[in-house]
């Protein structure tokens, strides 16, 4: 299993490795979590540039098997992480406000720059 900076979850078969950190997964899907529940999209091989990688693990099958974790159809995976991410946006604005208002400086900024 790899998490990609971007908080993507791949899982696959780990073919190949460089000193930079750059992986080969064969065999890749990705699998999306939204709360109990769990998606995956296959994708087949798979190149990962080195800096994009934050975690590498290998899974405990067992493990796995006994979690309370469900596995439903993507698409309604998918409806559910939009559902997800639209309710964050909606407490960030609220929480942006209520900072605003009490006189704290909001950046809103999607990117790394300082």
């Amino acid at each position: 299993m790899v998490v990609l900076r971007d908080g993507r979850k791949l899982i696959g078969t780990l073919r190949s490795f460089d000193q930079f950190a750059n992986l080969v997964l064969q065999d890749t899907i990705e699998r999306i979590y939204v709360g109990n529940c769990y998606g995956d999209i296959p994708r087949g091989i798979f190149l990962i540039r080195g800096e994009n990688v934050v975690l590498l693990g290998e899974i405990d099958l067992d493990k796995e098997e006994r979690s309370n974790l469900r596995e439903i159809p993507v698409e309604e995976v998918l409806v559910a992480q939009r559902e997800e991410m639209e309710a964050k946006q909606r407490l960030e604005k609220i929480r942006s406000r209520v900072l605003h208002e009490q006189g704290f400086c909001v950046d809103n900024s999607q990117n790394d720059l300082y």
